[in-house]
């Protein structure tokens, strides 16, 4: 018998992830991102804040994946941060403004037209 086999779809996201800005933010999400059933591959880049993930798409959607990460206590492109997980989060992993370690956001000024 010839055995067939079953080409699955597998797409690669960039979810922006703001607030995962230092190691341990990167390694939190990269470990709980990999526990769900069709996340192939999770790198979050905390440089640039955004999360990349390979994914079968029969398997999980890009949803879902928002969801996971939100529940880990960060936002998600749309999806904010699970309120009771982002309380979880160490002090240093925390929003500048909720007096957390994490940079204070870069605001753009107005550049002076001429």
């Amino acid at each position: 018998t010839a055995g067939q086999s079953q080409i699955k779809p597998v797409l690669v996201a960039v979810i922006k992830t703001p607030d995962a800005l230092c190691e341990n933010c990167k390694t939190r999400i990269e470990a709980y991102l990999k526990r769900y059933d069709g996340v192939q591959e999770a790198t979050v880049n905390f440089r640039k804040g955004e999360t990349k993930v390979k994914y079968i798409t029969d398997r999980i959607n890009i949803e879902d994946i928002k969801t996971a990460i939100a529940n880990c206590g960060y936002d998600a492109d749309d999806v904010p941060a699970a309120e009771d997980a982002y309380k979880r989060l160490p002090q240093s992993c925390k929003k500048f403004e909720d007096g957390g370690k994490h940079p204070k956001p870069k605001t753009t000024s107005p550049q002076p037209q001429q």
